[in-house]
């Protein structure tokens, strides 16, 4: 068995290369994955079964290996990956490790290996390999699911929580020009809740890779911005500065998905800014792009929090003075969204000047229709 060990090392590069070759021209979801991510964790696979293969004489006692484990940590992380990956679906995944399997035999035969016993192991390594890449793929798209669908339904509390608060304001003492304001409020509000029952309903059929639908169209984004500043200065009681002109923001947008992404950035400022210090939003339309920040005073992110702090399944940990939770899905929701309108996010966190998010928006990279989002796997 070292023997083949010392066989299989040295064509390593051999065996990943032709897996690589054949996925692409069978796997259906391969050719759209970059090479990195598509090798993803395979080589470390087929490393922890040399290392098998190298400590044993014989087959009876692999199972008992504490390498197995290697092989199980490398095969869940493979299925976690495939689950961010776009296309990718079990019988893919299954694919995949068939290939991987075919290959090795391969090459061995090649090299006039041909013990049986020596398949089988090899067989039975990438077999549980490939049961523990299939589970946490299906575990990751639940969690997945999961957490859209909460991020959704929870997001639709803030649009019928401000529907109720404008139903209650209502006071026909209040005056005329009072009472259509609020009642724009309330229509608005109980709209925006509807398009984002749409939105969970779509999030039910998720797939791998996949995050919201977005709905573009031709608009005027410049009513929702107002829309969501106004809500929001009636909600919350800390200062909120809007700092935008009143000329039309033209373009293709979402606009339930940016409304979504500004109260988001609202929220976070004024749950993790300084209660007596105001949170800045600043509008600038330029030509192609839609600028949109948000600032807040107060204890900066941690540097080690922040390169992850989009990213999909990343939790965030700190706390802060509020004892509130850390920034969570929602600004993974931001980062979708700028993506999907051809735009970027980045962050500015730093001791005296607090915190500002800065996204900006291509008003004309899409097209009227629907399109779903890919989720953000990394930083």
């Amino acid at each position: 068995m070292k023997k083949t060990a010392r066989l299989l090392k040295s064509k390593r590069d051999e065996v990943i290369d032709l897996w690589e070759k054949e996925v692409l021209q069978q796997v259906k979801a391969a050719p759209s994955t970059n090479k990195i991510a598509l090798h993803d964790h395979v080589p470390n696979i087929l490393d922890d079964i040399i290392e098998i293969l190298n400590r044993h004489e014989n087959t009876d006692d692999y199972l008992n290996d504490e390498k197995i484990h290697h092989i199980e940590e490398n095969s869940l992380e493979h299925g976690r990956h495939r689950a961010t990956s776009p296309n990718y679906t079990v019988d893919q995944i299954i694919h995949e490790y068939m290939i991987f399997h075919n290959v090795i035999i391969k090459v061995l035969h090649k090299n006039d290996i041909t013990e049986e016993s020596l398949f089988h192991l090899i067989k039975c390594s990438i077999d549980k390999a490939m049961l523990n890449s299939v589970t946490s793929f299906t575990e990751s798209i639940q969690e997945m699911q999961s957490k859209l669908i909460g991020t959704l339904a929870h997001d639709i509390r803030n649009p019928l929580a401000a529907a109720r608060m404008a139903i209650e304001m209502m006071n026909f003492e209040s005056g005329k020009e009072r009472l259509e304001k609020v009642k724009k409020m309330s229509y608005n509000s109980v709209n925006k809740a509807i398009d984002l029952i749409e939105g969970l309903l779509d999030s039910i059929t998720v797939k791998a890779g996949e995050g919201i639908m977005l709905s573009f169209s031709e608009m005027d984004i410049n009513e929702n911005i107002q829309t969501v500043y106004e809500e929001a200065c009636e909600v919350f009681s800390e200062e909120i500065i809007l700092d935008k002109t009143d000329e039309p923001i033209n373009g293709t947008f979402d606009g339930t998905a940016v409304r979504r992404l500004l109260e988001n950035l609202i929220t976070n400022a004024i749950k993790y800014g300084h209660s007596e210090k105001p949170v800045v939003i600043k509008i600038k339309n330029e030509e192609e792009w839609l600028n949109i920040s948000v600032h807040n005073h107060g204890e900066p992110i941690p540097v080690e929090k922040q390169e992850g702090i989009f990213t999909f399944l990343h939790h965030g940990k700190q706390q802060r003075e509020k004892k509130l939770k850390s920034y969570g899905i929602g600004l993974t929701l931001v980062k979708m969204v700028a993506e999907a309108h051809g735009g970027t996010v980045a962050l500015r966190s730093e001791v005296g000047f607090g915190t500002e998010f800065h996204v900006k928006l291509n008003k004309h990279s899409n097209v009227p229709g629907k399109t779903r989002t890919l989720l953000n796997t990394e930083a």
